[in-house]
């Protein structure tokens, strides 16, 4: 695990940190925006890690990276994604298709018309190419196939924004900006307002508390792993321990002189894996 030293604006802990902070969330978050778009953004809401629950427990949630409210005016998810494997890249679309779903479901309320919905912008910021066309960005957007000229405004619009993409004609400061998200240092902040960005982030990694929410973090991670090890192992101590025809007590203290754990905790492993 990187040192939070080490973190760029494509990890999701350093792009929250960011753009929640007390002081400089707002104007951080704006400046991004803003660049990403080309226009004014007004006041922003800036929830970090917003959640969407599933409808019960056997449907499924999300937890959105940056969930930027504009007041009267539009929303906007940004996700920073390293996520590079195969099948998530292909299952991408679906994936955003999914976003924009629980936003608007969660953001129309009860007696509100269709009309109401307000528009989004999902954006995801990748350090590898989406749909393999070397393009710096992608604008997706849904229209009609048969008449492509058709005006068909639905409000949902997606923004894949590749770092290091070289085609298509973007503006500079996106193309400047993109580079010191993926690599946040101040060699890479050229421009003024891009200094002014990584004098934020220097802020924001020495704050204290974001330093004592990142060691918790780490430490969470660090359980969770040494959990997910801990249940391979015991669960391969159980299927070899069967294969050689081993008995129930005998796999009991092979699981606790393996796994330093106590008899009572090595019969609860072994009823778990027998259910």
């Amino acid at each position: 695990m990187k040192t939070l030293e080490e973190l760029n604006l494509v990890d999701d802990f350093l792009v929250n940190s960011l753009t929640s902070h007390k002081i400089y969330g707002e104007q951080s978050a704006r400046y991004i925006l803003e660049c990403i778009l080309h226009r004014q953004i007004g006041k922003l809401t800036v929830v970090p890690q917003r959640f969407f629950c599933g409808e019960n427990t056997e449907t499924h949630g999300i937890r959105l990276d940056v969930y930027l409210d504009e007041e009267n005016g539009e929303i906007f998810d940004i996700e920073p994604d390293q996520n590079d494997g195969k099948e998530e890249i292909v299952s991408l679309p679906r994936r955003v298709r999914f976003y924009h779903a629980k936003i608007d479901a969660g953001n129309l309320t009860a007696g509100d018309t269709y009309g109401s919905l307000r528009n989004v912008i999902v954006i995801f910021i990748t350090t590898y190419d989406p749909f393999g066309l070397n393009r710096m960005v992608y604008t997706i957007k849904n229209g009609c196939i048969e008449v492509p000229e058709l005006e068909y405004e639905d409000g949902a619009q997606t923004i894949f924004l590749y770092t290091r993409g070289r085609e298509g004609n973007p503006p500079e400061e996106l193309k400047q900006l993109l580079h010191y998200m993926e690599h946040s240092s101040i060699e890479n902040a050229p421009s003024e307002n891009l200094k002014k960005l990584h004098r934020m982030v220097t802020a924001v990694k020495r704050d204290g508390e974001v330093g004592l929410a990142y060691m918790k973090s780490f430490e969470r991670e660090e359980r969770i792993r040494k959990q997910g090890e801990a249940e391979g192992k015991a669960e391969e101590i159980i299927r070899l321990g069967r294969r050689f025809e081993k008995s129930k007590d005998e796999i009991v203290e092979l699981l606790k002189e393996e796994l330093g754990v106590k008899e009572e905790n090595a019969l609860e492993i072994l009823e778990m894996y027998d259910k």
